[in-house]
């Protein structure tokens, strides 16, 4: 018995001798790694969430455009629709194939548009914000914020930053509680603040007036004002990447990059044209403006890609996860690249 337990155990090691011997010398023959490449010979992609939904390409270049209001200015995504900040409020589209859903009414039309994990905020001309539930739609209800034109919000996980100015151009953040739209503050900035971004613990505000661009760091727990940083001439759009702040710099075709903890300048790099809005993807940012739309690399800003829509200047920018999302201002249509 012994012995055929023994012939048993060296037949078992010959043979995942020889299969690792055959494994080594086939490796050898093509010069593959441990690692085996990607499928198609191409190095693996920086963001392989595009890949497993089936955006393996950069973007888009094929005119992929949806018809949302009129003049639209933000977007937004809300987990599975592209909301867009146009005509008499916000236009709902589904994501997966740019269907609309429906248009809904928001003050005297959109602006901005953020959402909060379950509705969707919308920014309006006559200095109102008003909150639609994401599922359908149904308003439930119309806030007032000081000043006029608030723009660009920001959700922190429980509020809702809205930036807005008063006719001379002295400007605050009003912090508005996401559940019910109380109002917890306002809070001084710079001069004509356009758009908020939250950066995990502190929300940043691009001052558009005024003869040097800034930008203002307020801490998100009561408002107090942690810095105002130099940028670009008229910053406008303005994105988080996990750790640097990026601005667009509407009159300085430009994008500044800030260091989140200090607000050093870490970069400024050109944006040919007027840059309007910023967003990330989770490798890249993506710069809309008049005339075009550029990808740069978040680590050293080189621009990756440029990008011209038809007939139109560009505005809001939103990701949803596999694909850039981009306002056509003059065209009355939402992009999918």
């Amino acid at each position: 018995m012994k012995i055929r337990i023994v012939v048993g155990v060296s037949v078992i090691v010959l043979i995942l001798a020889t299969a690792n011997l055959f494994v080594s010398q086939a490796q050898q023959a093509v010069g593959v790694s441990a690692s085996p490449p990607a499928g198609n010979g191409a190095p693996p992609l920086s963001n392989p969430l595009k890949v497993a939904l089936l955006k393996w390409y950069k973007a888009n270049t094929a005119p992929t455009e949806f018809a949302v209001g009129a003049g639209p200015l933000g977007v937004a995504f809300d987990g599975a629709n592209i909301w867009v900040a146009a005509g008499i409020g916000a236009t709902k589209l589904r994501a997966s194939d740019g269907a609309v859903l429906g248009m809904f009414a928001a003050g005297n039309g959109g602006a901005g548009v953020t959402f909060d994990g379950a509705n969707v905020w919308v920014s309006s001309p006559d200095s109102t914000v008003t909150k639609l539930r994401a599922s359908d739609g149904k308003n439930l209800g119309s806030f007032p914020v000081p000043g006029v034109l608030p723009w660009w919000m920001a959700f922190d996980g429980a509020n809702i930053w809205v930036p807005s100015s008063n006719a001379s151009g002295n400007g605050w953040v009003t912090k508005l509680r996401a559940s019910d739209g109380k109002n917890l503050g306002n809070f001084t900035v710079g001069i004509s603040p356009l758009a908020v971004a939250f950066d995990g613990a502190n929300v940043w505000i691009t001052n558009g007036g005024g003869s040097v661009g800034t930008v203002t760091k307020l801490r998100a727990s009561d408002g107090k004002v942690l810095g105002t940083f130099a940028v670009g001439n008229a910053p406008l759009g303005v994105a988080f990447d996990g750790t640097n702040i990026w601005v667009a710099n509407a009159n300085g075709a430009s994008v500044t990059k800030l260091r989140s903890s200090d607000g050093s300048v870490l970069g400024t790099f050109p944006a040919p044209g007027a840059p309007y809005g910023v967003a990330f993807d989770g490798a890249d940012i993506w710069v809309t403006g008049a005339p075009d739309t550029y990808e740069l690399r978040a680590n050293d800003g080189a621009i990756l890609g440029r990008f011209s829509p038809s007939r139109t200047n560009t505005t809001g920018v939103a990701f949803d996860g596999a694909n850039i999302w981009v306002a056509g201002y003059n065209t009355n249509v939402v992009g999918k690249l």
